[in-house]
């Protein structure tokens, strides 16, 4: 068996070598092509999965050669951690970033609107709109309005005494206008979008000079966009945009699978479930499951909210699945504790290697390979666990009543004596008179005395 398990592993691990070198291979040298814009499409809650995207391929496009790039937008909001990390990435950008709220009726609300700013030239398309910039608390109170700003509907203004709140406010307020001031805008209205969740429709924007032009698609951005003078890393550029061709940046499939589990109600969900696994594991101890499951979906909940940063989540989910597997092994149970260390292990890879990074990647073959190797050797395990659990006893009156064995000694009709029964020497009693060496079979036990007949 032992020879086995080895010639398994030594198949597998070069089977993951192999994908490894091919997957290389195909993802080796971006290849450089001039004169083409780059296009992310932004869609939907910003959350560290769209951080991690937008600035993952900003670096991107920006060594394939981009000219310039379009962020579009089409957003609701998200998370205040995130935003920051997008605007920081848009600012490092080493080309100039096209912000553009479409396609129609798409929206750039709240943390969108912050980011829009933030870009190089600022663009809507018809009937889309953007504002409403009010830090919001997760499971608080909206903070607005603050001192004597207008409230919504016209009703009373509400003075704000908690000095927290305050202080978010008067921090959004500055780095809005902050953004504004550095890129030529309205920070008037951009103030009055954090203070009053004011709103505007893309005409309503342009007028107001919150935004730079209003353009039906990209091809329009583009050509209208052409001439323009913007500033990025510290010097002026002129945009020469007419014409060129768009090279869409689609998410890869890890940026789809963090954008689920970053989704707010996937990420309540799973906090709730933690929680309640975690709690259920104390009051019935041992039952396993709910343990394990609550502490993964504890761990990528708090990940998914941005209480944990992707490295320590997907560091700690690494330490938590390769612990549960040595546990499994050291202490086989149904399978519980494997299957989950197994799922920890692969979630918490992705999480923390990102492929994206030139010289810092592990490619998705090892990690491929490493984890079905582990549920091979898993699903061996488990396997040879339930053939060992099928076996027949080796001990009691069960097992007993089926050994036989030879006399050590002779014995008298109804008298004692003494036999070697399955390797070990028993006191035996028997009716009838037999010889030493003569063979007998257990027919019952008295404590420590065997009944035996002639075999």
């Amino acid at each position: 068996m032992t020879r086995w398990i080895g010639m398994l592993a030594g198949a597998l691990l070069v089977l993951a070598l192999a994908v490894s070198t091919a997957a290389g291979q195909a993802a080796g040298g971006a290849v450089r092509t001039n004169d083409f814009v780059a296009r992310i499409e932004l869609s939907g809650p910003i959350g560290p999965a769209a951080a991690e995207y937008v600035d993952d391929t900003l670096n991107r496009a920006t060594r394939e050669g981009a000219t310039a790039i379009v962020l579009q937008l089409d957003t609701p909001g998200g998370l205040s951690d995130s935003m920051r990390q997008i605007i920081a990435s848009i600012l490092a950008a080493k080309r100039p970033v096209l912000g553009f709220v479409a396609p129609e009726g798409a929206r750039a609300a709240s943390a969108g609107t912050y980011i829009l700013y933030a870009c190089q030239l600022a663009a809507m398309a018809p009937a889309t709109h953007l504002g409403a910039a009010t830090p919001v608390q997760l499971g608080g109170e909206n903070p607005l309005p603050l001192g004597n700003a207008p409230s919504p509907a016209g009703s009373a203004a509400k003075p704000v005494s908690d000095a927290e709140q305050t202080k978010v406010i008067n921090d959004a307020i500055a780095s809005i206008r902050s953004l504004a001031q550095l890129n030529g805008r309205n920070a008037e209205w951009a103030e009055q979008a954090v203070r009053g969740a004011a709103t505007l429709t893309a005409d309503e924007a342009l007028q107001k000079h919150v935004i730079d032009l209003i353009a039906p698609d990209t091809e329009g951005l583009l050509a209208r966009a052409d001439g323009r003078r913007v500033r990025v890393a510290g010097n002026e550029l002129i945009l020469k945009t007419a014409g060129l061709p768009v090279r869409d940046y689609a998410p890869n499939w890890r940026t789809h699978f963090l954008g689920i589990i970053t989704n707010p109600t996937i990420a309540y969900m799973l906090l709730l479930a933690g929680v309640y696994g975690l709690v259920l594991e104390a009051f019935h101890p041992g039952a396993l499951f709910p343990g394990v499951a609550g502490a993964i979906c504890l761990l990528i909940g708090l990940y998914a909210l941005q209480l944990l940063p992707v490295n320590y989540a997907g560091l700690a989910l690494m330490v938590l699945g390769i612990g549960l597997m040595l546990a499994e092994a050291l202490a086989p149970s149904v399978g519980a504790i494997g299957i989950g260390g197994l799922i920890a292990f692969v979630v918490g890879s992705i999480m923390l290697f990102n492929t994206g990074v030139p010289g810092y990647a592990v490619n998705l073959g090892v990690i491929g390979g490493i984890a079905f190797s582990a549920a091979a050797l898993l699903t061996l395990l488990l396997r040879l666990v339930t053939r060992s659990r099928r076996t027949r006893p080796f001990n009691g009156d069960a097992q007993m009543l089926l050994a036989s064995g030879e006399l050590l000694q002779p014995v008298d009709a109804g008298g004692e004596s003494w036999a070697r029964i399955g390797g070990e020497q028993w006191r035996v009693r028997c009716e009838s008179a037999l010889p030493a060496g003569a063979r007998v079979r257990v027919v019952g036990r008295d404590g420590l005395l065997l009944r035996v007949t002639p075999a």
